[in-house]
């Protein structure tokens, strides 16, 4: 008797790229962009670092795509690799520079989840802006689910961008990000609306240049924008447009009393 769940796929013969091989990839070419391991201080080692990640790279995306076009797709891809290269340099040094924790630009290379982030975004920019289906995808939600950063390939987001602890951040498809901005943990750049008819439509906000993003904000919609030199404090809900040089805060009453007149606890066990 026939399987019931191979019954109900059959004839599903659409081939869905390895989630595993696609994060081993992804992980080796971080180490190999910034010359991690030490092996690569060798030039000739470098190199073959460098062919065998092509190789790879081909080979996934042959999943989605033929094999010419994977050929093409990862010409294209390393090709490009020097000016991603030079823009996450730029990231990292902001990075050391704004943050007095961290001691050392290896220390960033190695342990800010933030910057992990942002370098896997770039280069699955890189992917979706080759029209690469369903890879750009699954190497952000690689990133996603090592960071809890959640990072859309498509966002447009410039230079010397800054992620701060990064916990909860999470940047929709349309975004558009300028330069020298920085944002903080739980920070949501979202949709106002999520039918899918909208799909082809901008739905997420656009964000100025050389403005600040303060934890666990909330911005929506893809008419509001957020313009050059705003200061956004946190918790605050914003669907409307912020002009230049405005602090936008949200204000809260924080009460504080002496507890002594209060009953003592009762004690329980849950």
């Amino acid at each position: 008797m026939e399987h019931p769940l191979y019954r109900k796929n059959k004839g599903n013969h659409e081939r869905i790229p390895d989630k595993v091989k696609t994060g081993i990839w992804i992980e080796k070419l971080f180490n190999w962009l910034f010359s991690i391991d030490a092996e690569l201080d060798n030039y000739t080692v470098f190199l073959e670092k460098e062919t065998e990640l092509q190789s790879e790279l081909t080979e996934i995306v042959k999943y989605v795509l033929t094999d010419e076009q994977a050929q093409t797709v990862t010409n294209t891809f390393f090709g490009s690799l020097e000016i991603v290269h030079d823009l996450l340099e730029a990231d990292l040094e902001t990075i050391f520079n704004f943050d007095p924790a961290a001691k050392s630009r290896n220390e960033v290379l190695a342990a800010y989840p933030g910057f992990f982030a942002i370098a896997v975004y770039r280069l699955a920019h890189l992917l979706w802006k080759s029209n690469v289906p369903v890879i750009p995808r699954l190497v952000s939600e690689y990133v996603h689910g090592k960071t809890g950063i959640d990072i859309h390939p498509g966002a447009k987001i410039g230079a010397r961008f800054f992620i701060d602890h990064g916990t909860g951040v999470v940047i929709g498809e349309t975004t558009v990000i300028g330069n020298d901005v920085k944002i903080y943990q739980g920070v949501t750049l979202g949709a106002l609306n999520v039918s899918k008819d909208k799909a082809e439509e901008k739905r997420h906000p656009t964000i100025g240049n050389n403005v600040i993003i303060y934890a666990n904000a909330t911005i929506l919609g893809g008419e509001t924008h957020i313009d050059d030199d705003a200061v956004i404090g946190g918790n605050v809900w914003i669907t409307q447009s912020v002009p230049k040089k405005s602090l936008v805060y949200h204000k809260s009453e924080i009460v504080i009393k002496n507890k002594a007149p209060f009953p003592e606890p009762i004690n329980f066990v849950i």
